[in-house]
């Protein structure tokens, strides 16, 4: 077992779940075998056997290296409702209601908020509850800025450690390793806000 896997997981529901559908979808258009993408991304077949077929939801470090590996951005896999927009708001306007978004293991959840994915910036909305972390750092290309809207968020970027609150904001770049955790009782919503998209 690789250290980014759970040790043990509830099968999450299966309502609204289309991330094992993606991922298998676009393994197989880059003709890639669950061994292929496995050694690609560092990951075991079985972690990403039971991704495809929604038995288990990825961590974040995860879909960043399944993401990386395939040559798409995270955002490729987030999900929605797909409700009719009207024409004058495709791609300036996003209702509350059509947010894109993707679940992860621990029951932290992103929401996209950025209305095209063809920008140079993309705006995220995370949700962790208590408890939540990215337990591995990781790193990507370009900057990151944040805004804690509630609760509380441990960050660890390179060598430091910073303890923020509501209110609190931060930046840094992407390349520096990272993670972060919700060390509170009560959800934390962080607004993170990242150029270029690639993550």
């Amino acid at each position: 077992m690789k250290p980014d896997e759970p040790r043990l997981k509830a099968a999450p529901a299966a309502e609204g779940r289309i991330l094992g559908e993606r991922l298998r979808e676009l393994r197989k258009r880059r003709k890639q075998t669950l061994a292929q993408l496995a050694d690609g991304a560092g990951l075991s077949i079985g972690y990403l056997s039971q991704i495809e077929r929604d038995l288990a939801e990825p961590s974040i470090n995860a879909l960043v290296s399944i993401a990386q590996h395939l040559g798409v951005t995270v955002q490729w896999f987030f999900a929605g409702d797909e409700q009719p927009v009207p024409e004058a708001e495709q791609g300036y306007v996003i209702r509350q209601a059509n947010r894109l978004q993707v679940a992860y293991q621990g029951g932290a959840v992103d929401e996209l908020l950025t209305p095209r994915l063809s920008m140079a910036l993309e705006m995220i909305r995370s949700r962790l509850p208590p408890g939540a972390e990215v337990q591995d750092a990781y790193s990507h290309d370009g900057d990151e800025v944040g805004l804690v809207l509630s609760g509380q968020l441990e960050l660890w970027v390179g060598d430091r450690h910073f303890r923020l609150k509501a209110g609190d904001s931060f930046s840094f770049a992407s390349s520096e390793p990272h993670r972060y955790r919700n060390p509170g009782p009560a959800e934390t919503e962080v607004i993170w806000a990242i150029s270029p998209p690639t993550y």
